[in-house]
């Protein structure tokens, strides 16, 4: 979990700041940009301190061999994406948020990793040789253990600000982060809030590690039980809650799920079945009974969930009618929503972030993050980019919208045209991003600008 670079999550959040809540028509935006700086300000604050989040656990014992983890964080709508193998790739399943980072995941060899947020600054150790993506959902998908992950590791280091936890079906662990990599020497390993390398010197203070340390150590057995019960004492609650808990049968490949605080009505996961059934993505929340709390916390970020409530009408209704619906509120002088176009623009994102998963077979949008794997001439087809193009479309045409924000909605509409094979209309869209700097956003200019050279 918080696994970001913290460059990926300013980019992104200062991509999509200003869009939220703002009628891009009315003469309220000035006001209503201080009250979203304030608001980003708070974000930040939190995004850049330590923030106690999520708890990793592996153990083995007895020929068994498990991982637990509970994610925390301040937001749910979380997200389960299966990947199958192919040529290239060993299947895999992933858990994430909407960016569809994956948080955690596991292939079918039994191979598993997950993050902790740190405050490590990996700068200071002057790393050279980054790989120039997604590294551990590589790793996913090339190696069967944590022997094969460590090899791998060697030639690249490690330049996440997060801590890793990795653990295979052999019942091998090992956490590693920037200046640390620490190799399971007991039968078990946690993974929490702290710089996993101050152990030794008992340099730490963490509740959390130590409720989980104290069942662990005198364990003499481990089964889901067990496990639940650990996680259920060291979940967390209020604005930054555990959204979700899992535990892993890394031999047999089986996955419990527990969503939001209830350790009582669990899914369970085969993986190798699932797999078979082919790629699909999908909320975790959908697997289990409406939850009064989880509603209450999910609405306490009104933009988000007016988002993921039109993806739930996308899927239930189909995705033109969804979007005409809503483009008549937009238009509408009397009934008009003064928010509506701001949600539509995350929308189409999300979009854009969900179809390139599926066309990366469980990847994450590299462009999104400006990650140089990110920045290459490809095309599929799919009906949720034209979705998107539509709606970046019918945004850009709005009269009033500050002209950062019409920049960046220029440069999105670029990219979706690429995607979808025009690359004229592409190079259109991107020379009008790129016309002024001073009136582009910093992360969608050189964006922008890298790609059009490119084209």
């Amino acid at each position: 979990m918080f696994r970001f670079y913290k460059r990926s999550i300013r980019n992104e959040f200062k991509a999509i700041l200003s869009i939220n809540g703002i009628d891009f028509a009315t003469t309220e935006n000035k006001l209503k940009m201080k009250r979203i700086l304030l608001f980003a300000l708070m974000v930040c604050s939190i995004l850049f301190q330590n923030i106690y989040a999520c708890t990793v656990i592996s153990c083995a014992l007895k020929g068994e061999a498990y991982a637990a983890a509970n994610e925390d964080d301040y937001m749910g709508f979380a997200r389960i994406w299966f990947n199958p193998r192919t040529a290239e790739r060993y299947g895999s399943v992933c858990f994430g948020l909407p960016d569809l980072q994956a948080q955690a995941a596991m292939n079918e060899y039994g191979l598993f990793y997950d993050f902790t947020a740190q405050n490590i600054d990996p700068t200071k150790y002057h790393p050279k040789n980054i790989y120039k993506g997604d590294l551990f959902f590589e790793i996913l998908g090339k190696c069967k253990t944590v022997k094969e992950a460590l090899v791998f590791l060697e030639k690249y280091d490690y330049a996440i600000s997060s801590q890793v936890l990795i653990a295979d079906a052999l019942g091998n662990s090992a956490i590693i982060n920037a200046g640390t990599k620490l190799i399971k020497s007991d039968h078990y390993q946690i993974n929490t809030n702290f710089d996993i390398g101050n152990l030794k010197t008992k340099n730490y203070s963490c509740r959390r590690y130590d409720i989980s340390d104290d069942a662990l150590k005198n364990s003499k057995t481990i089964n889901v039980p067990f496990l639940r019960d650990i996680l259920n004492r060291t979940r967390q609650e209020g604005k930054l809650s555990t959204i979700y808990s899992n535990i892993y049968d890394l031999k047999r490949g089986i996955i419990t799920i527990y969503h939001f605080h209830d350790f009582e009505h669990p899914y369970v996961i085969d993986l190798k079945k699932e797999l078979a059934k082919g790629y699909r993505l999908e909320k975790i929340s959908d697997h289990f009974a409406t939850s009064f709390a989880y509603e209450q916390f999910s609405m306490s970020d009104r933009a988000m969930y007016r988002k993921e409530m039109i993806l739930d009408e996308i899927n239930k209704n189909g995705l033109q009618p969804t979007l005409n619906h809503y483009f008549d509120l937009g238009r509408n002088a009397v009934k008009r929503d003064s928010t509506i176009n701001g949600v539509l623009l995350e929308v189409g994102v999300q979009l854009i972030k969900d179809s390139y998963n599926k066309h990366a077979n469980g990847g994450i949008w590299e462009y999104w993050f400006a990650m140089p794997g990110g920045f290459k001439i490809e095309s599929f087809n799919d009906k949720r980019l034209k979705a998107a193009a539509e709606i970046f479309d019918n945004l850009s045409a709005e009269k009033g919208i500050d002209t950062k924000l019409k920049n960046f909605i220029f440069e999105l509409s670029a990219y979706v045209n690429l995607l979808q094979g025009d690359q004229n209309k592409a190079k259109e869209y991107y020379r009008i991003a790129t016309n002024n700097s001073a009136n582009t956003w910093p992360i969608s200019f050189n964006r922008a600008k890298k790609m059009l050279a490119i084209l």
